[in-house]
């Protein structure tokens, strides 16, 4: 019988069985250890055509001490779970050569797969490990969502693929960058980021290029491009569908060739640069408006990244706080912490700005709560009233207000989906006046409302209106 066996280093014994019961279902036999010592002992006791390891264990760190196995083992691949569901989790794997990583809770039949596939294909990859990732990792969350981009970071640091970062404003694309550069193989070279859209047009590529002197009015001297600044290390162009057309003709041909010129110079210079854009508008539409060259994307667009927004990633927002409250005291603001409702606040609200939004409502609570501990009360009270509502259909008759919404509507693109974009937009000065003449006590308001307190509470939220009172007083204790 030619029986197929994996070894499992997993201390929950549930999990073992339900890893175990689902192989056993495809004829692969699983034999399971709960510690490192019994894990060892496994694998100088019998062959195994894979590893599956738990990071955390009863005795020890499952990435630990792996270098010995690896030595012992080169053919065998390693899948990694981890329930320390974060970019770190994520690179380390990596850093071992692990064949895949899942964080749980994972779906028990991409496992399955995953080992099929790692036994059929057998690793053929290097048995060099390196060390832990002391740095602080640049970004934050554990949620389903950034699992992907932690996955997809770690795929891409042993080789230099062009990586497309797309996404809301806000939402950390240069931090994705970062990661990828330094804690990838070209992180002891320079990492080079260049705003696309705070460039004049005119002199987008003497600054990507360089320039010789006397190339154009103006050019006193040689000037260093972007490119060159970068060589050896990464290129990150943030916000390249404001690249003007003509530019990106030059930047194509660059990509092609892996060589550029200076304006004005005849010397060709080979390039060693890694390039990753970024980008927050939808490069399609700007190709079928003729606004971004087709080709220039598929050659950007070799691995695209999609950064989540912040609002379908509630569960991070906490972690982001404290993460922000930490970086907030390291910055000289006095150190804080969040209660219960203040996360619970928090994690209601819209975050229009992204993490970006987040952490500058929480620099400015670390600054001006009176308190160690910041509450739903001084949220409510700090949280400004938003600057991106629709327009306000406050101070004019209900037609009129109609008419001027279908009309903004239109020159900005939103002709589709009137019936949400007006309900938004007519909700805001219903709230506004609503508030007024409940003096900022919600609980009044909600009554005048007909409806229920904390629906209230969550679209004062989502307006950015809740800086118009706490509902704090006599009535709103008594609900």
């Amino acid at each position: 019988m030619n029986s197929r066996k994996i070894l499992l280093v997993e201390d929950d014994p549930s999990i073992g069985i339900v890893i175990s019961a689902g192989l056993a279902a495809e004829g692969i036999d699983t034999e399971i250890c709960d510690s490192i010592a019994l894990r060892d002992a496994a694998l100088a006791s019998a062959r195994y055509d894979l590893m599956i390891t738990d990071v955390i264990l009863r005795d020890s760190d499952g990435l630990a001490n792996l270098a010995p196995v690896k030595a012992a083992h080169p053919d065998m691949p390693i899948i990694v779970i981890s329930a320390q569901n974060t970019l770190e989790t994520a690179v380390r794997a990596s850093e071992i050569d692990a064949f895949e990583y899942f964080p749980k809770p994972f779906d028990l039949n991409e496992l399955i797969m995953a080992v099929k596939q790692g036994m059929d294909r057998r690793s053929r990859q290097s048995d060099q490990t390196s060390s832990l990732v002391e740095a602080n990792m640049p970004m934050v969350g554990r949620s389903a969502a950034m699992q992907e981009v932690y996955r997809m970071v770690a795929r891409l640091l042993r080789n230099d693929l062009s990586v497309l970062i797309l996404g809301e404003s806000g939402t950390g694309k240069e931090l994705v960058a970062e990661a990828i550069h330094n804690l990838g193989h070209r992180k002891t070279g320079p990492f080079v980021a260049v705003n696309m859209a705070a460039i004049p047009a005119e002199l987008i590529e003497s600054e990507l290029f360089g320039h010789e002197k006397g190339a154009f009015t103006g050019a006193v001297g040689q000037a260093i491009g972007r490119f060159e600044q970068a060589q050896g290390g990464t290129l990150f162009l943030d916000e390249i569908g404001d690249m003007p057309k003509h530019a990106q003709t030059r930047l194509l041909r660059a990509l092609q060739s892996g060589v550029i010129s200076r304006v004005g110079g005849k010397a060709s210079i080979r390039l060693d640069v890694r390039i990753i854009a970024a980008t927050h508008q939808n490069l399609e539409q700007q190709i079928a408006a003729g606004k971004f060259r087709e080709d220039l994307f598929y050659r950007l667009n070799v691995v695209p990244i999609a950064m989540p927004p912040l609002r379908k990633r509630p569960e991070d927002i906490a972690l982001l706080a404290q993460h922000f409250l930490g970086l907030a005291a390291k910055e000289g603001l006095p150190l804080r912490r969040l209660d219960g409702g203040a996360i619970d606040c928090l994690s209601q609200m819209g975050w229009r700005g992204n993490v970006r939004e987040l952490k500058n409502l929480i620099y400015r609570l670390a600054l001006v709560s009176r308190e160690d501990v910041i509450s739903e009360a001084t949220i409510l009270q700090t949280v400004e009233p938003s600057e991106s509502a629709e327009p306000s259909a406050e101070g004019c008759s209900f037609d009129a207000a109609v008419t001027q919404f279908l009309g903004t509507s239109q020159t900005r693109g939103h002709q589709k989906q009137i019936y949400p974009r007006a309900l938004a937009a007519f909700e805001y000065p219903l709230l506004k006046t609503i508030m007024k003449q409940a003096r900022g006590n919600q609980l009044k308001a909600a009554a005048l409302l007909g409806i229920n307190r904390n629906t209230l509470r969550k679209k004062l939220l989502e307006h950015g209106l809740s800086g118009f009172g706490t509902g704090t007083g006599t009535a709103e204790g008594t609900g």
